[in-house]
């Protein structure tokens, strides 16, 4: 796997995972796949998050992770998957809400958010059966703890 990567910093929080992080995410969420692919990923604060939450899916609140697909014009094949928005005070809050060690929610988001860019969804039950199935998989493939698990630490 070719990975085209660009890590966004659009914000100024302290400690926010450097782009060999994202990338050692990225990398093992498209695993097994081949080929090139192309991904931004925008740290983003609430302010941003909320405007592209309201904007995108009409809800007016800002929310972990937004993934927005690239959808190529008819007849042209780009390897662009598309964009991550992250919001960096909701995963700082929900990492210790959850009792959570804040790289695994990153690893956890940034993954969640790859799998919607490859058509993924949990809409449905047996979507998020499948989609969470994926998730732990990767996951548990890069030392982290089951993201779904009663004892997360």
């Amino acid at each position: 796997m070719i990975l085209d990567l660009d890590v966004q910093y659009a914000s100024e929080a302290p400690g926010l995972p450097d782009e060999a992080a994202f990338r050692r995410w990225a990398e093992a969420a498209l695993s097994g796949r081949g080929g090139h692919a192309a991904l931004v990923i925008r740290l983003v604060d609430e302010d941003e998050g909320r405007a592209l939450n309201r904007d995108y899916r009409g809800k007016d609140y800002a929310t972990n992770v937004l993934s927005f697909p690239f959808e190529p014009p008819p007849g042209l094949e780009l390897p662009i998957l598309g964009d991550l928005a992250i919001c960096v005070p909701v995963v700082l809050r929900e990492a210790a809400g959850q009792g959570k060690a804040p790289d695994a929610h990153w690893a956890h988001l940034t993954v969640h958010g790859i799998l919607h860019l490859l058509g993924y969804d949990h809409q449905e039950d047996a979507e998020a059966e499948e989609m969470e199935v994926l998730e732990r998989r990767v996951l548990a493939a890069l030392g982290f703890p089951d993201p779904y698990g009663q004892n997360p630490l």
